[in-house]
């Protein structure tokens, strides 16, 4: 008996509202084409389920579910993957996610979908769009916002040339040294560097920027992006020196440096 033709891994972004105080409408966020391929989708691997069932309830009040939400098939990624990422960390194997698209090998479509964005981009998911390949799973990323390309277009800083360096260290210590040396990159190369950070922690890593960085590095923040009340500023350290209002500690925000 022949297997079924393997259905396809659509990679579904989410608005970028996640977390924040208001909501945009999905519509002035994503486009029709691929709200309506995630109503269509009933089997998802997800970052949180909670999460997937409030923004699938959300692309159901613009278009019907093909199946209710009670029905949906949602599974979640490991949590380790969410601490250790999807490629493993000091000598641990990679995770194994091909289990997670039985759906898919069975002929069904499937999505991927995270808390906010594209998901493999800043976000668990590369594991399983990996996977995908290996099985021979056709894999489609839909169009949505993606944080970290909308704030490096804003910023004014290089984007023929950019890398995304993910979280900076938290010991007080090895940041400011982590700084000195993406700025020293930066400085000698013309790459931008960006990187985020937990939006409890925006006024700390703001203040150590502020303070280490050189007084010409151009430093911009970009927060509450797609929203009405969206934040984007792009100047040099000398000039964020002589501010006095500190980021909020509740809004995803994207830091951005270079020269």
């Amino acid at each position: 008996m022949s297997r079924p033709t393997p259905g396809t891994l659509y990679l579904v972004p989410a608005p970028l509202d996640f977390g924040c105080d208001s909501q945009v409408p999905l519509q002035d966020a994503l486009p029709a084409h691929t709200l309506q391929t995630a109503a269509r989708l009933t089997h998802w691997v997800c970052e949180n389920a909670k999460s997937t069932r409030a923004y699938l309830k959300r692309v159901d009040a613009l278009h019907p579910l093909s199946l209710p939400l009670q029905q949906q098939q949602i599974a979640e990624l490991p949590r380790e993957v969410h601490k250790k990422g999807d490629h493993g960390s000091k000598g641990s194997a990679p995770f194994d996610a091909r289990p997670l698209l039985a759906a898919a090998l069975a002929g069904h479509d499937m999505g991927l979908v995270s808390e906010a964005g594209m998901p493999a981009v800043a976000d668990p998911g590369s594991s399983v769009v990996r996977a995908a390949h290996d099985l021979g799973v056709p894999v489609v990323p839909l169009v949505g916002p993606v944080s970290l390309l909308l704030a490096l277009a804003a910023s004014g800083l290089n984007g023929q040339n950019f890398a995304f360096v993910g979280y900076l260290p938290q010991d007080v210590q090895e940041r400011n040294q982590r700084i000195k040396e993406l700025e020293a990159l930066a400085a000698k190369t013309g790459q931008t560097q960006l990187f985020i950070e937990t939006p409890y922690r925006n006024a700390a890593l703001w203040q150590a920027l502020v303070q280490t960085l050189q007084p010409a590095t151009r430093l911009a923040l970009a927060s509450g992006l797609t929203l009405p009340e969206a934040r984007i500023r792009s100047q040099l350290v000398r000039q964020w020196r002589e501010q006095t209002a500190l980021p909020d500690n509740r809004t995803p925000m994207v830091f951005a440096l270079g020269r």
